[in-house]
């Protein structure tokens, strides 16, 4: 129990289900001081409060598991560690899977739980296979993609069908206090929002190079390579402008150079897209390629593409369309249209473009 609303009407749907339901809110900071205060993003103190409160609402047992170390190295350190290779990782994504259905469904399973319930907008019916949720806007599909087929049978998602304003009705009707409570939407463990400064106190200064993709030349000068990601306009300080008075935006990131590379948005457009780590949980990923759609960031849009499996194991998207602006170290998500629900076929974390 997060704290958040989502996770509270979920409790309550499990509740009244008739499952034996007991609440656990995960402590995820080393220090509690570096906590946020207010309603920025999840893990505030204010959040560990709301949940109890909730638990308290629906008559359920309620525990604070102290997960901060493993957090730390499976999320924190990751994305720093990402961050400095170049890549744009995505933290929510790594911990749905590195911790809540991972360390935490590993410690429920020990004390005898059946599954993991949760406040996540997606769908997951009888036939198993995880849909998107039917609140497009609020769906979360695609960062729960990375979860395999063992995790997905020990989960539940009860507000799949159901759209957030919904969702926060039903609270308001339970007599909850967080039915309107704003959703989170900053990275949890950066207490003022500001990546950058994060990145700069772990990594360090280290000046670089901005250059022309096109000829070369050195337009402008970073502080660290770290504070930029491929599709970036804003904040780039060029001191050259561009001879045809057009805006240039990141096109690469090169760590062993640390150099930024810049140019024209119609250099941003990629029709391959190569993924390491697949996960498949619908079955095995056939190698001579599938007809799908595929997501390239959390809330993108999706494209037609033909995915299959590379000779070493990788996976390999041929988009139908050029698309702008992918990320290393995003995740790329397969998914088969559905009437009932756009099925998530798998995901692998984006390792190169084309």
């Amino acid at each position: 129990m997060s704290g958040g609303v989502d996770s509270a009407v979920a409790a309550a749907r499990a509740v009244e289900a008739g499952h034996d339901v007991t609440g656990v809110h995960l402590a995820l900071a080393r220090n509690p001081q570096t906590y946020r205060t207010g309603a920025r993003g999840c893990c505030t103190l204010e959040d560990s409060r709301d949940a109890r409160r909730a638990a308290d609402v629906l008559g359920i047992p309620f525990y604070v598991w102290d997960l901060a170390d493993r957090f730390h190295e499976d999320v924190v350190e990751t994305f720093v560690a990402e961050y400095a290779a170049g890549r744009t990782p995505n933290p929510c994504l790594r911990c749905n899977e590195k911790i809540k259905f991972a360390a935490v469904l590993d410690r429920a399973v020990a004390l005898g739980f059946d599954a993991v319930v949760t406040g996540h907008h997606a769908r997951l019916g009888p036939d198993g296979l995880l849909r998107r949720s039917v609140d497009e806007a609020k769906d979360q599909s695609y960062v729960l993609a990375v979860l395999t087929r063992e995790q997905l049978d020990r989960s539940v998602f009860p507000l799949g069908d159901s759209t957030k304003a919904q969702v926060r009705a039903e609270a308001a009707r339970r007599g909850l206090a967080v039915a309107e409570k704003p959703d989170s939407h900053d990275i949890c463990f950066i207490a003022d929002g500001d990546t950058r400064g994060f990145l700069a106190d772990r990594l360090g200064e280290a000046p670089g190079d901005i250059v022309d993709a096109g000829t070369g030349a050195v337009l402008g000068a970073h502080s660290g390579a770290y504070a930029y990601t491929v599709g970036q306009r804003k904040g780039l300080a060029l001191g050259v402008p561009a001879p045809d008075g057009r805006p240039r935006y990141v096109l690469s990131i090169t760590p062993k150079t640390n150099t930024v590379t810049v140019g024209p948005a119609e250099a941003l457009e990629v029709s391959t897209v190569t993924a390491e780590r697949p996960v498949w949980p619908t079955g095995q990923l056939p190698a001579a390629g599938l007809d799908c759609e595929v997501q390239l960031r959390a809330h993108g849009q999706v494209v037609p593409a033909t995915v299959g499996l590379t000779d070493d194991g990788s996976l390999r998207a041929d988009l139908r369309r050029p698309v702008r602006g992918v990320a290393a170290g995003q995740a790329i998500v397969a998914y088969r249209p559905d009437p009932a629900g756009d099925v998530v076929l798998g995901s692998a974390t984006i390792s190169t473009t084309a």
